[in-house]
């Protein structure tokens, strides 16, 4: 199987990475699963080209498929500055940080994403355990 696969068969940490999220009571998904098209929650991201990327998985938070589709009328109108348009981005920012606290509790080691494009993306990279004793977090996010 390839190490990226999300599925029941999926590597440990994958399946804990799904089951933690839909355990703190998240809509959780893999982009492109059957039947999940405009459908909210967290949209989990597995890339095939793991070799040009900093993580193969991540994690995004998509909003209702009516807050997208009044974002894009507006767009498609030549609005280019409504609360429409800005909804979906801002709230994926708002995510982030619940999510990222979400993954680290469930033993996922998960960061926020460094892309400019996506700025509201989350790296994840495996579980905790998977590490050396002497490379493992040792903090606790604040507010935890």
């Amino acid at each position: 199987m390839h190490p990226t696969r999300l599925s029941s068969s999926g590597t440990t940490w994958q399946i804990g990475l799904l089951k933690g999220l839909k355990g703190a009571g998240l809509p959780a998904f893999r982009e492109g699963e059957e039947g999940v098209t405009g459908q909210g929650g967290a949209v989990i991201r597995v890339e095939p080209d793991a070799e040009t990327i900093a993580a193969a998985v991540s994690v995004g938070w998509r909003c209702d498929a009516s807050r997208i589709s009044a974002a894009l009328e507006d767009v498609t109108s030549g609005l280019t500055d409504t609360p429409n348009i800005h909804y979906p981005g801002r709230i994926g920012l708002r995510m982030q940080l619940p999510i990222i606290r979400i993954l680290l509790s469930s033993g996922i080691i998960a960061t926020p994403s460094d892309d400019d494009m996506n700025p509201d993306h989350i790296l994840v990279f495996g579980q905790m355990s998977d590490l050396p004793p002497g490379l493992r977090p040792s903090f606790v996010p604040p507010n935890n």
